[in-house]
């Protein structure tokens, strides 16, 4: 969630505020603790259960015993003339046991957000943020890697927020802002994972071929400019110009020289919520178009449409159940935007379930998806299934403990398997240190 996403999301209001993320003056508590972990995943599932307990209470307790220590966890920041600069942060790391598997793995990623902004009386505020991020294979999200996932200017009026930079599309952001689908642990959840679990012979991430990600994400975090209104009623809209698939300043890179590269790309959502009786609704919509450069032929500009719909109840003050899904169509071949066809379509579909109980929160996620064959490349089906356990020990550490299955198939030649179907599951924990606010 990964993502210029979970980055963003301090920015992406349009009053503005501190990237979310984590400071930590060591990695070497992490570290030990994935260490441990990683030993776990050897084990048999019923004794995983029973260290996991012993885990999380052995993590909690100190904090349980002195909640200030909590306090520890916070951006710095310092003056800088008449504006603020403020570094953030999140590290996260999973230890996981796939199958089928050589054993025990471990993944992880460190992301710093430095932010400069500097408010004024008539509440105009300017700001200037990155997210720099370094993470193996596993765990780069949706970015391909980049060390700068984000890196934007900002002004936020009255009016709304006007971006320019490294940042991600208007469809994009308000799923974010908004989100339709609940998952208790969005960095590894079944849909647009910041880290995933299966490698192929290469030592790449398997979902590369095609990924389970129901969000219009066309211009990725290519150099563009991007506008979002303020909420008004419940209804927030933004829109969005990507000129390449460059990663400089909009209009001074063209981006890769492929066959099919996009240019010119619009986006535009519609995020809207509000409350009837005791249910919370939230409502999303966003379309991408494109132009192709270089075409093969049977090659066009990108198409990009999705939806979703989510509902939240509370039970009683302390539990809230949430359910909803999305769906997304392109005419990019796996989502990859340079693989845009005349003929054939992928779509995906996602839905969940959530359950919260104070610091506790459970989810079930349920994926399909289906990307037709075009040119020499297969059609490709996925499905997948995960179920998870989070637990927020505080405010700024949360572990959590889950399963996933992921099947994919294809309708002529074979996976790195041998075979033209490649079915994995795995068996995973996932902890998460982040800043406070």
């Amino acid at each position: 969630m990964g993502r210029a996403a979970s980055a963003n999301k301090g920015l992406i209001a349009a009053g503005g505020g501190l990237r979310n993320g984590a400071w930590l003056a060591s990695e070497e508590p992490v570290w030990l603790i994935l260490k441990g972990l990683k030993r776990v995943c050897a084990l048999p599932v019923r004794k995983i259960v029973l260290l996991a307990a012993l885990t999380l209470g052995l993590l909690s307790a100190p904090l349980l015993i002195c909640p200030a220590r909590a306090q520890d966890l916070a951006p710095l920041s310092w003056p800088v003339g008449n504006a603020d600069l403020s570094v953030a942060g999140v590290a996260e790391g999973t230890v996981f046991n796939p199958s089928p598997s050589d054993g025990a793995h471990v993944s992880g990623m460190l992301a710093l957000d430095p932010t400069l902004s500097r408010r004024y009386d008539n509440g105009l505020s300017l700001a200037l943020a990155g997210r720099f991020v370094a993470a193996d294979p596993l765990s780069r999200g949706r970015y391909d890697g980049d060390a700068i996932e984000y890196l934007a200017a900002a002004v936020h009026t009255g009016l709304g927020k006007f971006e320019i930079g490294l940042t991600d599309g208007a469809a994009y952001q308000l799923s974010i802002l908004a989100p339709t689908d609940p998952k208790a642990d969005e960095g590894v959840a079944l849909e647009d994972p910041r880290t995933s679990f299966f490698r192929d012979s290469n030592g790449r991430a398997v979902i590369n071929m095609f990924a389970l990600r129901t969000e219009v994400g066309a211009s990725s975090n290519y150099a563009k400019f991007a506008y979002m209104t303020p909420d008004l009623f419940g209804l927030r809209l933004a829109v969005s110009f990507t000129p390449t698939e460059g990663k400089q300043l909009p209009f001074l890179n063209a981006g890769p020289h492929l066959p099919g590269r996009q240019a010119d790309i619009w986006e535009a959502a519609l995020k809207y919520q509000n409350d009837v009786g005791p249910v919370s609704l939230t409502g999303y919509a966003a379309l991408a178009e494109g132009r192709a450069e270089h075409k093969l032929p049977g090659q066009e500009g990108v198409s990009d449409l999705s939806a979703g719909l989510r509902a939240d109840y509370p039970l009683d003050d302390d539990i809230t159940v949430s359910l909803g899904g999305s769906f997304r169509q392109s005419n990019a071949y796996g989502f990859d935007i340079s693989q845009s066809w005349q003929t054939g379509v992928t779509r995906a579909g996602h839905v969940s379930g959530m359950i919260a109980y104070n610091a506790w929160r459970a989810s079930l996620e349920y994926g399909a998806g289906t990307a037709d064959a075009v040119a020499t490349s297969p059609r490709l089906g996925l499905t997948g299934w995960e179920a998870t356990l989070v637990h927020d020990i505080a405010p700024s550490v949360t572990l959590t403990a889950g399963w996933q299955k992921l099947n994919y198939g294809r309708d002529k030649g074979l996976f790195f398997n041998a075979a033209p179907q490649l079915k994995m599951d795995v068996i995973f924990m996932h902890l998460k240190l982040s800043t406070l606010g």
